[in-house]
């Protein structure tokens, strides 16, 4: 059986993290899903985004590429060495090239795809998409932590 729902449904309902807690009132709620050979997302600005007038903020990309790209870490490193548990990961390192503005009122899309994974780290390249322009991209360093450290299995 396929599941629809959203990584971040299956695997962390109770996290509050702003990006892509669900439990998080205020927060961006991304939903992240299996697309080829990594994940894709979807994203609705809303005005309270923009950093002027019709433009979204540079920080909410950033918010956006980086919770994206964890859970495209997470999934690589949980498929790839068969692991019990999806394993609970953080950012070690990610940039954001802005290349266009992006606007707010119409729906962004993201695409993640794994460069490469080992058994407890992932490089991850990302792509962010508005009416099929790019507009932005970034590439992220994200590795899975062990018990004793703040995010371990966070939700």
């Amino acid at each position: 059986m396929n599941d629809k729902r959203s990584l971040q449904d299956i695997h962390a309902p109770k996290s509050i993290c702003f990006g892509c807690g669900p439990l998080n009132e205020n927060g961006l709620k991304i939903k992240s899903y299996k697309y080829k050979n990594g994940l894709r997302m979807s994203f609705h600005p809303k005005k309270e985004h923009q950093a002027f007038p019709g433009v979204l903020n540079g920080g909410i990309i950033g918010t956006l590429f980086d919770c994206h790209g964890n859970w495209t870490a997470a999934m690589s490193i949980f498929e790839s060495n068969n692991q019990k548990q999806f394993p609970a990961t953080v950012t070690a390192f990610f940039e954001v090239q802005l290349l266009k503005p992006t606007p707010v009122d119409t729906k962004i899309e993201i695409f993640s795809q794994i460069i490469t994974s080992s058994k407890n780290k992932a490089k991850v390249e990302l792509e962010l998409f508005s009416k099929n322009d790019i507009c932005a991209k970034s590439i992220g360093v994200f590795i899975s932590v062990k018990e004793g450290h703040p995010a371990f299995y966070r939700w």
